[in-house]
Parts: C-alpha cells; structure tokens; sequence
C-alpha cells in the first residue's frame, strides 16, 4: 500500500467517517459533575462499536473503578515493530442555549462554508474517528502495534493519570499519536511539540470582622477589595508581562502566529490592544501568563456604601514548556503572599499544578510524522506550541520513557471554536490527518 492508495481510501472512507462522527456527536457526553451520566456511557458504548467494528476486534471498555470507562484495544505489533498508542476522548464541554449556538450543538450540521457543527466534532470526537478510520485503512492489520486509547475525562478532570500508573502494561509505547490537536490554518500542516503547563491558587484578604460604613470608617480602614485589586495588579507590569519574578521564558523558534489572523481568532474588540512584548507565538507558547479567573466580591446589583471585610480570587498561571509547574505555582504562592498591602490578612492557597510538555522532535517517530504530513498535505509542517494543556502526558511518557508524541489533529485553531459556540471541523483536516496517521504508521513498520 503507497500514498496513492491511502489518498484513496481515505477519500473513499469519509462518508463513514461523517456518519460515525454524526452518531458521536448526538450523544450529549459531558461529563462534569452534575450532569446526567447516561448520555456519557451512551457515548462510551458507541465508540465502543464504531472501534470494533472498525477493526480493533478486542476493544472493550475499562473500568477505571471511579467516573467513567476509557475505551481501549490492542493489537500486537509483528516482531521487531514498534508499537503505537492512539489517544483521544469521547468526553466534551457543555453546550448551553445561552452560548448562543445557530444550530442544534448535538445534531452534525453541514454549513455553506464546508465545515460540520456540533459539539465535540473537533474536540475530540473528530479524534476518535481519525484513529478509527486509520485502522479501517489497514482493513484491522497495521503494520505495528497499535493501542487504542479513548477517554472520557479529559475534559471534566482524569481519573486515568492514575490507573495508568496502576497498569503501566497496558499504555507502553515506542510513539504516541494525540489526536487532539489541530493546525493553526486548514490545509497548513503543523506538528504542536509544546504545551504550556498550569498552576493554580486562591487568594483571600480579610481586615475587618465585619462590612462598616464607608462614608464613617472609610479611609483609615482598609477595603478588603480594593486591597485584593492592589495584589492582582501586581501580576503584570505596564506593558501586560506577566512580572512573576523567577518564572522561565523564552522565544519561541517555531512557526510563529500573524497577530491579524490571532485577533480574528481570539474576537478581539476593535481598538483594544494586544499586551505584552515579544512576538504572539512568544507570548502565547514560551512564556508565562497569569489570569485572574474570578472574583467573590459584592455584586453591583447587590453592593451597598460599605467597606467590604473580606474578598478572594482564584488566578491561574499558564507556565512555559520545559518549565516545573509546582515550582511555577510556589514561586506564585510567594509573589502574591509578599505583594499584600497595609498589613491585610493575607492567604494564598496552592490548589493544583499541571505540568508542560516538550515533545522530542529527533527521533524516527516526529521524522516519520513530519514525512506523513508533507505527503498527506503537499506541502512541508512546521513546529507550534500551544497554550492549552494535556496533563495526561506526564503519565504515558513515565510508564514509557522515552517514547516520542505526535501531536495533532482536526481542531484548526482559526475556525474550529472548541469550547465555544458553533464548534465545527472541516473534513478535509479529517482525512488529512488520517492520510498522515496511516503514512506514519508504514513509515514506522520498515
């Protein structure tokens, strides 16, 4: 089997590639607490039939003995072959009325412009039908061995990390495909090789045991809200850098973002400047960003002539690939703890810390997928990061070290609008990216 033929096929395949992604699609999984759970398992048991009736024989569903099952499958790989892990998820974000969707988010819908809308049919459902179309391919025998591996968590919060680390054996790899990704362009091919890591913390300020009269008490005694303000304020300096002190940045040396096209993207209001220094994919995949996230304050609604007693905050770090996120989240414990004004009773609370990720790029697995990509695209890939994360990486490259991540995927960041209103994919990143899973699976097995 030659490019040609893969081409082929996986332009023959796409049809019921679609109509699988439809079923996927209709299944409303979110899996946040709070929300109804059979949709979730609903969905789990059709991915479940589409991966083996796709070829994977042995698929089943793994009980992770808390929140929802993982689908997965194996099939061995032929003496002196590598084996390949396939990831994706089945899980996704909500979809509500108010978001201010044009169409039904759990109904696949084919726009003028090409593209199919629905919740999850990029992130990651568009994933789960990559993988499975690639196996479709093979007619059920690649040439390595292959894992499958479909979650339903990644959104809601992974139970996974940890039966991975209860049974390495069944996640060992030479090279990982992450299907959850996407280029930055349709039709311009990239492979994402960094993602930024995650910290975060709460803030509270309290100095008075209970709300006073502004216009009796008020300046002398100090306002826990506006004592919280002067902290967060701290986080940046006049230009918008985060101003952290020993927090690692650097520039970024890939395929860099055009800041139109980043504005188009982020629906930046006219006017409005960007913040920060260097170039936007510096910015946004090398260096440090700090978000307030929210604020438990008075509302204006509910607000009355008082100085407020207490105030809190949880603001979240995003830390440069490479960089150590617990120590990332200590060194932003102590900023803010030290950035306290007048005396306030102060406390900054650690919450959790997800770690970056650099991928190697020289090994045969990234030279197999970059070939894949310029065969299946026409034209050569470049190297992105993201700021997104994937804290379920730290896990698979333990139970294997060294082994090499590929990611990418379906999800173009100028129009696919994960998490928000109108997500869509358009299915020619689909069949690109499974043209070059496939070619990356033969140019793994010489």
């Amino acid at each position: 089997m030659d490019k040609t033929d893969l081409s082929l096929r996986a332009a023959a395949l796409m049809p019921q590639t679609l109509d699988e992604l439809s079923r996927l699609v209709a299944c409303p999984s979110v899996a946040f607490p709070g929300y109804p759970a059979v949709p979730v398992l609903d969905c789990a048991n059709e991915t479940l039939s589409i991966a083996q009736d796709a070829g994977f024989s042995n698929a089943r569903l793994l009980d992770l003995g808390v929140g929802y099952p993982t689908v997965y499958a194996d099939i061995p790989a032929p003496p002196g072959k590598p084996t390949v892990l396939m990831y994706a998820h089945y899980d996704i974000q909500p979809a509500p009325a108010e978001q201010g969707w044009e169409s039904d988010p759990f109904q696949l819908t084919r726009k003028e412009d090409g593209r199919w809308y629905g919740r999850g049919a990029a992130d990651n459902k568009s994933g789960v039908v990559i993988h499975t179309g690639v196996m479709r391919l093979f007619n059920g025998r690649p040439p390595v061995g292959v894992r499958l591996v479909i979650e339903g968590e990644e959104e809601a919060g992974s139970h996974l990390e940890g039966f991975i680390s209860q049974h390495p054996g069944l996640f060992q790899a030479d090279v990982m495909f992450i299907a959850d990704m996407g280029n930055i362009l349709p039709g311009e091919p990239v492979l994402t090789t960094a993602l930024r890591g995650h910290a975060l913390c709460m803030v509270e300020v309290r100095t008075l045991q209970t709300a006073l009269h502004s216009g009796v008490f008020g300046g002398v005694a100090p306002d826990a809200l506006v004592a919280l303000i002067h902290m967060l304020s701290k986080l940046h300096d006049e230009r918008g850098n985060t101003a952290i002190p020993g927090l690692g940045a650097s520039e970024w040396s890939g395929a860099g973002l055009p800041e139109e096209l980043y504005r188009q993207q982020s629906g930046m209001l006219p006017g409005v400047g960007t913040v920060g220094d260097g170039s936007v994919a510096t910015r946004l995949w090398s260096r440090p960003s700090a978000t307030v996230l929210g604020i438990d304050a008075p509302t204006v609604a509910g607000s009355a002539n008082v100085l407020i007693p207490s105030a809190r905050a949880r603001v979240a770090l995003r830390v440069p690939a490479g960089e150590d996120a617990a120590a990332a989240l200590q060194r932003l414990v102590e900023y803010l703890s030290s950035v306290a004004p007048w005396g306030v009773q102060a406390s900054v609370t650690p919450l959790r810390a997800s770690d970056s990720f650099l991928a190697p790029t020289s090994g045969p697995g990234c030279q197999a997928a970059l070939e894949a990509l310029e065969q299946a695209y026409g034209r050569p890939a470049s190297q992105v990061g993201s700021g997104g994360s994937i804290p379920l990486l730290q896990a698979l490259s333990q139970v294997s070290p060294g082994a090499e991540f590929i990611l990418w995927g379906a999800e173009d960041m100028a129009y696919a609008r994960i998490h928000g209103p109108d997500e869509s994919v358009d299915p020619m990143e689909i069949e690109r990216i499974m043209t070059a899973e496939a070619l990356s699976l033969l140019n793994l097995g010489k």
